[in-house]
């Protein structure tokens, strides 16, 4: 009898033993599976391109969950201001359309200042000076035109062309009020001496109409409801690769604008936020983002399908400092011509 006991005392001992040697070790320190918890992005990135990025986010960092908020910049804007009038923004990162959206949030005191190490293969040019945000992709505002409807021979090749009676009541816009990146090429052509607000005095009377959200424009184009749009490229690309009959050409004085990333100041998981920050800046993350029709900010990402020297010859010099500045007057004069 005790020799009974004593052998299932042992039996005991040893499984325990066994279950407790092949248990999983800790995972190191800064290891990607050390990382837990959340973290939340605010976008107006297209959603399928915050999902590309957070299927990759996930797979590299298992035991972390990616939530995200999405809509236009308007939208994106006016929830991180009404958080941050109750005392608190919600998101970890926010990524949303143009540079001048950025410094705004910097001067509200929304940004946290944060140096990503990723950063060394960025361009300082597109890196706050005081490291509030940094450039994430690169897009840029062009013409757009139904390929059923029109030929590329037909199609109008810069800004003024939309001016012509032959486009009348046929080109589409998105409303610069939804829109970051339209908010800024609005600023960007009023800003210049040869294009002014008369400009849009001109555009208006020649019919352009306004549509309400970026996905929404470029459906009009695609449908055949209007041949022409002031469009974004990487958006036309989606569609094209859906099999819409899209197409996009880079009018002499394109709009080219960088679109940053930034960390918010006191956020509920500042861990995770860097993390995620710099996975988005990260060689990785940036494939993903040229995978899914947008353009890296990096210097050593391969893109066989963006022509850099073209994007360089036909842009149009801008200061978002002053687009910043001057946004009231610039949405004002805006919405002042198209009542």
């Amino acid at each position: 009898m005790i020799k009974q006991v004593l052998i299932s005392a042992l039996c005991v001992l040893l499984a325990g033993c066994g279950a407790e040697s092949s248990a999983a070790p800790p995972p190191e320190p800064d290891s990607p599976a050390s990382y837990t918890g959340r973290v939340m992005l605010y976008s107006s990135m297209q959603e399928n391109q915050i999902l590309a990025l957070k299927e990759g986010f996930e797979d590299k960092y298992p035991n972390v969950t990616m939530d995200y908020y999405f809509g236009g910049t308007g939208k994106v804007l006016t929830k991180i201001a009404t958080e941050n009038q109750s005392g608190h923004v919600l998101a970890d990162v926010i990524w949303v359309g143009d540079p001048s959206d950025y410094l705004d949030m910097k001067s509200a005191g929304i940004l946290s200042p944060y140096i990503s190490p990723q950063g060394i293969r960025i361009d300082s040019a597109y890196i706050d000076p005081d490291h509030y945000f940094t450039g994430a992709r690169l897009m840029n505002v062009g013409i757009a035109y139904n390929t059923d409807l029109i030929t590329a021979a037909e199609a109008p090749k810069n800004w003024n062309d939309l001016l012509n009676p032959r486009w009348n009541g046929q080109v589409i816009m998105t409303d610069p009020g939804s829109s970051g990146t339209v908010k800024y090429f609005v600023g960007a052509l009023m800003a210049d001496d040869r294009y002014g607000t008369d400009y849009f005095v001109r555009l208006q009377a020649n019919g352009c109409e306004l549509e309400s959200g970026t996905n929404a424009t470029h459906r009009q184009v695609a449908e055949g409801n209007f041949p022409v749009g002031i469009c974004l490229d990487y958006v036309v690309a989606s569609f094209a690769d859906a099999g819409e009959p899209l197409a996009f050409l880079y009018p002499k004085d394109l709009i080219s604008i960088y679109s940053p990333v930034g960390l918010v100041a006191n956020c509920p998981n500042e861990r995770n936020g860097k993390l995620l920050y710099d996975f988005i800046l990260s060689r990785e993350g940036q494939e993903i983002l040229v995978k899914n029709n947008l353009m890296s900010i990096r210097k050593d990402i391969e893109q066989p399908n963006t022509d850099f020297e073209a994007i360089a010859q036909r842009s149009l010099p801008t200061d978002a400092h002053w687009i910043a500045e001057h946004a009231g007057q610039i949405m004002a004069d805006f919405d002042g011509i198209f009542q």
